[in-house]
């Protein structure tokens, strides 16, 4: 008996340090995202210059010095910590034999892995067409028609070399087919709102521990690995917080340094949901070196969203793993860990407490005469308990704001 196993592709990670960012700590991403995506890396390259050669990123002679350790090392692939035209692919495959793929490649293939949803589905292919549109040229050895592995996930690879009106007409219709999804999920939104339900979108840095957090408060049995981009469909659970309410909590698809723009752009409905939601949780890895960074990158691509205006409770996730004294928290931030558990009763009062009350909890004698009032109440708020008393009902209840008025005569 054999086992046929495919054998992880061997990957080059290469990036020009030309002061715009943080090469070691971009580079270091990189290298989680392309284990994400199944490759195993043997070397990570970094040349500093004071500006990118423009036709291969690095100097001739540093592609040198790559191409001969690839040769060493058995290498399949190179990737790139930087966006790449197809001039630059065309030129780093004929100079080095490899295949060559970007750091927004990487992206893509991670999340045409990882989509399951229709709409993540069709987000994903939306975004690889985009982005290989103008980069058909250059794209001889991903797209060759013996070829596999990472970046070639997705869209087929013949009508991509032939014929870009059909990619234009697909892109079209992909487009079309998520303003449909979009209108339907406005619907949801709108009787969510008519109906008086609260949203909490769980937002933050990929792997920082959302959907630990979404399974440990709602048991909803998501998808957790220690993997960048393990969830990317949107998953909403009902969750009751300590005053009696219920809410909606959404996990969203995680943040990353330098998500190329047209990428916001294809997720845009999958992000509407932090965008349309009455309270952020901003899930942050505190036991990473890199926590403020993270932290600025949300910061900055809520902004582009146009959601830095909701109010944001910053959830210090991984608080189990820091060695020393524990940082102190202000009204807007908690220390939990989503694993063990601890902090997440401090959590769920802190959520209370931001959320504006759509419904009060109070005791209530309401005489028999007032069966009406009470009908109202079951249907819009939430009864707790009900005594029938010869003066009327002793009912504990969570009263809609709308009722408060003409609950409170009734108030014990």
């Amino acid at each position: 008996m054999f086992e046929n196993e495919e054998k992880p592709q061997r990957a080059i990670l290469v990036a020009a340090d030309c002061g715009e960012w943080d090469a070691e700590v971009s580079i270091n991403e990189l290298e989680e995202l392309a284990k994400s995506a199944g490759a195993q890396v043997v070397a990570k390259v970094i040349q500093q210059r004071a500006e990118y050669d423009r036709a291969t990123i690095v100097g001739r002679g540093k592609l040198n010095e790559i191409k001969e350790l690839a040769e060493a090392e058995n290498v399949d692939i190179l990737i790139f910590d930087h966006e790449l035209t197809a001039a630059n692919i065309r030129n780093l495959e004929e100079a080095t034999g490899l295949g060559v793929i970007d750091r927004t490649m990487l992206i893509l293939d991670i999340f045409a892995a990882r989509a399951q949803s229709r709409a993540g589905r069709l987000q994903v292919e939306l975004a690889q067409y985009k982005y290989r549109l103008p980069r058909l040229e250059g794209m001889g050895k991903n797209l060759s028609r013996l070829g596999g592995g990472i970046g070639t996930r997705g869209p087929g690879e013949s009508k991509l070399e032939s014929d870009r009106r059909h990619i234009r007409r697909r892109i079209e219709t992909l487009e079309h087919k998520l303003d449909e999804l979009a209108a339907n999920r406005e619907l949801i939104r709108s009787r969510r709102k008519k109906d008086g339900i609260v949203t909490a979108a769980i937002v933050g840095y990929t792997n920082a521990g959302k959907s630990t957090l979404l399974n440990r408060l709602t048991n909803a049995g998501v998808l957790s690995e220690d993997k960048l981009f393990a969830t990317l469909d949107p998953t909403a659970r009902a969750l009751e917080l300590p005053d009696g309410r219920s809410i909606m909590l959404v996990d969203t698809v995680g943040f990353v340094r330098r998500l190329p723009h047209h990428l916001v752009e294809a997720f845009k409905s999958t992000l509407e949901e932090t965008v349309q939601a009455d309270l952020l949780l901003n899930v942050c890895d505190i036991s990473s070196g890199e926590a403020d960074s993270q932290t600025e990158v949300t910061r900055e691509l809520l902004e582009s969203l146009g959601a830095d205006k909701i109010p944001m409770l910053n959830v210090l996730n991984k608080c189990d793993l820091i060695e020393g004294p524990l940082p102190i928290c202000t009204d807007d931030c908690v220390l939990i860990s989503a694993k063990t558990g601890a902090g997440i009763e401090e959590m769920l009062k802190k959520i209370a407490k931001m959320l504006a009350p759509t419904q009060i909890r109070i005791n209530m004698l309401i005489p028999y005469s007032e069966g009406e009032l009470l009908g109202e109440i079951r249907s819009s708020g939430r009864v707790f308990s009900e005594e029938f008393t010869p003066e009327g009902v002793l009912a504990d209840a969570l009263v809609d704001i709308k009722l408060l008025s003409r609950a409170q005569k009734y108030q014990q």
